[in-house]
């Protein structure tokens, strides 16, 4: 039998309650409130359903490309480190704008069918080849890039030899040609950082988790809320998946 995380599971009145929790965007505490599990519980729960979302991969982006960079501050929760002082809630970075300290999630948004990619490529500026790790293989050769004018990206279309067009923001330019703009991108941006902030500061460590999670939502939200609920099930069934709670607690 295909092994999904909701096989064999002895609790599937609770799974569909959960999965209906997830489409709300619960915290934990609420979620292990609710269905009166342990906290714990809700945890391993919602990262095993996180992960199966992530290992279906992303759809090939085509046509025109936006592709942008958004920025996270660094949360270690739970994990042991040494490479800065630890630091309370709501505490500024030792250092202002752009470090090590935060880490830069590289988003391509709305290829003009809606298709989205979110992953986190590193600490800090990115460079071409961290981009190209992370977008490289989903975007279409003979696509159109349009980025705003950091040299990174520039640097990225000449690596791939993709078609490359980069508006000028700080120039107050929103739109070149009538049709070219990195407005989706920023707008999803603003929409996942006003997500996020229900979970005050998802672990680093977990971060792709949560943005497979909100691009499976910006995916599905034209969809019933019923219909959601389904399809996430589905989505969450539909590829063998061996990650389990102990893969969540060494990793």
């Amino acid at each position: 039998m295909t092994n999904t995380p909701l096989s064999g599971s002895r609790y599937p009145d609770k799974w569909m309650k959960y999965i209906d929790m997830m489409i709300n965007g619960l915290t934990l505490p609420k979620i292990a409130e609710q269905l009166n599990i342990h906290i714990s519980t809700a945890f391993y729960w919602r990262h095993k359903v996180l992960n199966a979302l992530g290992s279906r991969g992303f759809n090939q982006l085509s046509g025109i490309v936006e592709s942008d960079e958004t920025f996270f501050r660094e949360s270690l929760k739970g994990r042991q480190f040494t490479h800065r002082k630890q630091k309370k809630r709501g505490e500024k970075d030792e250092k202002r704008g752009i470090s090590n300290l935060k880490i830069a999630v590289v988003v391509v948004a709305l290829d003009r069918t809606g298709n989205i990619l979110a992953r986190v490529a590193g600490r800090g500026r990115v460079n071409a080849e961290e981009i190209d790790a992370v977008i490289g293989e989903c975007i279409v050769p003979t696509s159109l890039l349009c980025t705003d004018t950091a040299t990174n990206y520039k640097k990225y279309a000449m690596l791939k030899n993709l078609k490359h067009e980069t508006v000028n923001l700080n120039q107050n330019q929103r739109v070149k040609k009538a049709i070219l703009h990195i407005q989706h991108v920023n707008n999803f941006h603003r929409r996942l950082k006003g997500w996020m902030e229900r979970f005050q500061g998802v672990g680093t460590h977990y971060l792709d988790n949560y943005l497979y999670w909100y691009r499976w939502l910006e995916s599905h939200k034209k969809l019933a809320f019923e219909n959601r609920i389904e399809q996430m099930l589905i989505s969450a069934c539909q590829k063998s998946n061996y990650f389990t709670v102990e893969t969540i607690r060494t990793t």
